[in-house]
């Protein structure tokens, strides 16, 4: 009996036993003091399914299974059933090597075969490790793009644990696109997420180790006190950060917690439509968090030293613009709808005009004299109650201090002409606000109404804006109070987590009720707002062109099939020197609308990349008298980021990505669980298997309870919809799915009853494990078929000091035991006739001569890989040194200005980091060898 590492190497894919069970490993990772340490998973008796962790210097008698004393064994299936299913579940199980960067599962989802949301899977794969930037513009799909990385990482073996962190009011949405087009499940914790969970897990349990794959929203997660303790315990194969624009700022929370995760994971992936601030060194730490050897002077740095991590393009982009016909509409015009203002509301254009405006004879006092009066401007201007606020809660902070103020203080003076304005604010009616008159006509012109089926999302800067509206706009258009409850739903960022998530997925369902979402721009970011809806209404405009460009494509993104309708309200004012919304607000919408055309993003327009800059910009320009128009045409103020950000200007669209086919013995995953179904079960029917729908594209069954115990890991809104504890109902189908996926959208729940599998499906993989194990260990059945000699089918695994594969061979030796060759099993078992059809005599008799061939067999192989391994190692080393080539470089260019002592150590540790990645991600050790099975000519 064996102990510690075997001299043939533990490998992923290899069997052990521990402890008189079977265990398949699934990772080696060398440790400091412990030896290596194996996580593999239990496939016999009590411990099958189970997950286990052991040390090869702590656990004694851990026993390799070798190959050579594999023993063949005869299948009696019907068609050589049993042989042909355990063929099929080793090629599944066994991951795709670090040498094979083609992609392998583009077209096994539910979504348009795109090459253009291929390309970021295909460079994550491209370097030392998967860690990118997405950083395409608004609408074009990035959660689909990085579905497709994850999708790719799980199948090499390096997606097995996932995080996942987004904005709180995308959790559901990007859960739910990873699940019904991927079949990839993720556990939510959002705040009501977390209390389930910390009921059902052990009390002081690790929440980030009971559940492998994770999303939560980065504002709970943000709080580093809080999660610190278990974010350090644990190491990621893939970390996923939406918005990560929002991780800038250096010493904010968010930007801690990307500190705490990026050296704790395999594969970083980063995504934003806007993803810096207009700051170099800003967006240096981004960049540093995938590669801290990339950027040597964070001042100074070119496009090409960052081009291997980042990937942007636009909807003009000549690659994405081929491929979305059919896919996205044309965008519609950006339209202002003037509305000259009222009497009253003329008489608060005077008031500003005359005492808050001018610079010289503004009562406004405090530091932030100067800028404040724009605050009430831009409150106005979204409506009267919005200024009624903002006056009222100055009033309030005037006074907070001392209730008397003293007579003729700056403060008085500026406490009375605030009540004077908020007066005359307050004066307004309903029927006197020229903005609500014009939304009214204009949702009135476009049909929403009483008995009518048109939505539109409305924006609003301003929270007493929304609530005011949502009071008014029912009535104005015809609706009951009581139907009013049902038509509108109202989101700022004083609506809870839980909340969000219920009216984004309420507005998308084409059988609720409603109609009109008024939202701040809590909602400009990452939602999916398009599925029932291509009306969009700027209440009020921000004056930032990125902001504008946020909101509108919220509607105007891959999947919109309806041409996207903008309108922003523009207010008038015949008072002079009133700066009313045609000062800025509407040259801020022809200047996003003509960029949008023109570059395909509005962000690189001013230089600064940042909404909050562009507004405090604009407003000091306004300060001083600048006109808005100049500030539009200068030119952009830093040309790397106005280049990062620009279009991809090539007029010639790059080959397709590698695609790989990966090796099957089934037509398809249908027909694999089929047979899969039939030989485990035979005709007993204990799952009480059923094809439904009109061409019998649906398998239904009863789910025992070990496939139950897995499906814990969906999403409890899944589990709910389509009743999984009674009855499994999936489809292979793409167009199927589809099909539920569209009519779920209908219904009254966004997660369909019939679920897409896929490879990655639960059920799926819990069939591929219990088909492996119906071979007992060190077991090679033999298969009768078209052969002149004896076929011994042999996988060959080289692997790194990570304990990921490197190289997989797929062999058949034959010509043993004087002569052996050694060739392509696959294509062996294509000229030997091995498939659904192959006649199974059941008279193979002595297999003692094929038995006496095993050791052998092993040995040509073992002999094989080491021939080939030269080759192998080339193929492995070419990124390898490029790599080493760029972090050379990076050395010598930050040493060149600074050598200080300081310096000179943080640079040599990150050198020494990287170079040991290099060498844990070299092919290491013996290769494994396994015998799978053995072609016998037929009698």
């Amino acid at each position: 009996m064996a102990t510690g590492r075997h001299k043939d190497g533990i490998a992923p894919g290899a069997q052990l036993l521990i402890r008189e069970e079977v265990w398949l490993v699934r990772a080696v990772t060398p440790t400091t003091h412990d030896g290596d340490k194996i996580v593999a998973v239990g496939m016999s008796g009590i411990v099958r399914d189970q997950e286990g962790v052991f040390f090869t210097k702590v656990e004694t008698g851990i026993q390799v299974l070798r190959p050579e004393e594999t023993v063949v064994v005869e299948d009696t299936s019907e068609n050589f059933r049993t042989s042909r299913l355990f063929l099929e579940a080793v090629l599944r199980k066994t991951p795709l090597p670090q040498s094979e960067r083609g992609l392998a599962m583009t077209d096994k989802f539910v979504l348009k075969r795109n090459p253009y949301q291929q390309r970021p899977a295909e460079l994550a794969l491209s370097g030392l490790r998967p860690r990118v930037l997405i950083a395409d513009v608004v609408g074009l799909g990035k959660t689909l793009e990085i579905g497709l990385t994850l999708a790719e990482l799980i199948r090499r073996g390096r997606g097995e644990r996932i995080l996942v962190v987004t904005p709180q009011q995308v959790l559901e949405q990007f859960q739910r696109e990873l699940w019904t087009r991927f079949s990839v499940p993720l556990i939510r914790l959002d705040s009501l997420g977390i209390q389930r969970i910390q009921r059902e897990i052990p009390a002081g349990r690790n929440p980030f180790t009971y559940y492998k794959r994770v999303i939560i929203s980065i504002d709970t997660l943000k709080h580093i006190g809080h999660y610190r303790h278990h974010l350090q315990n644990i190491h990621w194969d893939a970390v996923v950060i939406d918005e990560s624009h929002n991780l800038m700022g250096g010493r904010n929370l968010r930007a801690q917690l990307a500190k705490e995760l990026a050296p704790r994971t395999d594969a970083l992936l980063l995504a934003s439509a806007t993803p810096h601030n207009g700051d170099r060194r800003s967006f240096a730490d981004l960049i540093d968090l995938l590669d801290p050897a990339a950027i040597a002077d964070r001042d100074k740095y070119k496009r090409e030293q960052i081009s291997h991590l980042y990937i942007r393009r636009t909807k003009i982009s000549p690659e994405v613009r081929d491929h979305i016909q059919g896919s996205w509409a044309d965008r519609g015009p950006s339209q202002p709808l003037r509305c000259k203002a009222s009497e009253p509301e003329e008489k608060v254009f005077a008031e500003l005009a005359r005492h808050w405006l001018d610079p010289e004879a503004s009562p406004a006092s405090g530091k932030d004299g100067r800028l404040f009066p724009f605050n009430l401007l831009k409150s106005f201007l979204s409506s009267h109650r919005a200024l009624v606020e903002t006056a009222a809660t100055r009033i309030k902070t005037l006074t907070s201090g001392d209730a008397n103020l003293a007579a003729g203080s700056a403060a008085e003076i500026e406490r009375a002409a605030l009540e004077r304005l908020r007066d005359l604010a307050d004066a307004i009616t309903d029927d006197e606000s020229a903005k609500l008159t014009g939304l009214v006509d204009k949702l009135v012109e476009i049909g929403v109404g009483p008995g009518k089926e048109t939505r539109v999302v409305v924006f609003s800067e301003r929270v007493p804006t929304l609530k005011w509206l949502a009071k008014v706009v029912p009535a104005k258009l015809g609706f009951s109070a009581k139907a009013a409850a049902d038509v509108v739903r109202v989101m700022h960022g004083g609506v809870s987590d839980q909340k969000e998530q219920e009216i984004i997925e309420e507005f998308g369902l084409a059988s609720s009720s409603v109609r009109l979402l008024l939202t701040g721009d809590v909602a400009s970011e990452g939602v999916n707002l398009h599925r029932q809806c291509h009306h969009l209404i700027h209440y009020d405009l921000p004056w930032s062109l990125i902001r504008i460009e946020q909101r509108n494509g919220r509607i105007d993104r891959f999947g919109q099939l309806r041409e996207p309708q903008f309108t922003a309200l523009v207010l008038t004012s015949a008072v002079p020197g009133a700066k009313d919304d045609t000062t800025v607000a509407e040259k801020l919408l022809a200047r996003e609308a003509a960029a949008h055309a023109s570059l395909g993003t509005a962000e690189t327009v001013t230089g600064l990349y940042d909404a909050r800059l562009e507004e405090d910009r604009l407003t000091k320009d306004l300060l001083l008298g600048k006109p808005v128009e100049e500030r539009l045409a200068e030119p952009t103020s830093d040309d790397l980021l106005a280049d990062l950000l620009a279009p991809a200007g090539a007029t010639v669209v790059a080959a397709p990505p590698k695609q790989v086919v990966l090796p099957t013995l089934f037509e398809s995953t249908e027909s694999f669980v089929t047979d899969a179904v039939r030989d485990l079960y035979g005709s007993r029917n204990d799952l009480e298997i059923r094809r439904e729908g009109d061409r019998y594209e649906i398998f239904a069954l009863t789910p025992p309870d070990d496939l139950l115990r897995r499906l814990k890991v969906l999403p409890p809104a899944v589990l709910k919809s389509q009743r999984m504890h009674e009855r499994l109902r999936i489809t292979f189908d793409q167009r199927t799915a589809q099909e539920h996926l569209d009519k779920a959208h209908a219904r009254d729940s966004a997660w369909p009853t019939v679920g897409f599998a896929s490879d990655l499906h639960p059920f799926v993989e819990w069939l591929v494990d219990k088909v492996l194990v119906r071979v007992g260990r060190l077991e090679a059945p033999v298969l009768r078929a078209n052969v002149d000699q004896p076929t011994f089918l042999v996988q060959g695994i080289y692997s790194n000091a990570l304990g990921k594969p490197t190289v997989v061979e797929w062999m058949a030796v034959s010509g043993l035991p004087s002569s052996p060759v050694v060739r392509s099993m696959f294509d062996a078992l294509a000229t030997a006739g091995v498939g659904p059809t192959m006649p199974n005599p059941l008279d193979s008799g002595d297999l003692s001569h094929l038995q006496a061939l095993v050791p052998a067999a092993v040995s040509a192989a073992r002999e094989e890989l080491e021939v080939r391994r030269e080759s192998y190692s080339r193929e492995i080393e070419k990124p390898l040194e490029v790599h080493l080539a760029r972090l050379e470089s990076w050395k010598q260019l930050s040493l060149f200005d600074d050598s200080s002592a300081r310096r000179r150590e943080k640079v040599t540790g990150t050198v020494d980091e990287q170079e040991e990645l290099v060498r844990a991600m070299r092919t290491s050790g013996a290769p494994f060898v396994r015998l799978l099975a053995v072609l016998e000519g037929r009698p």
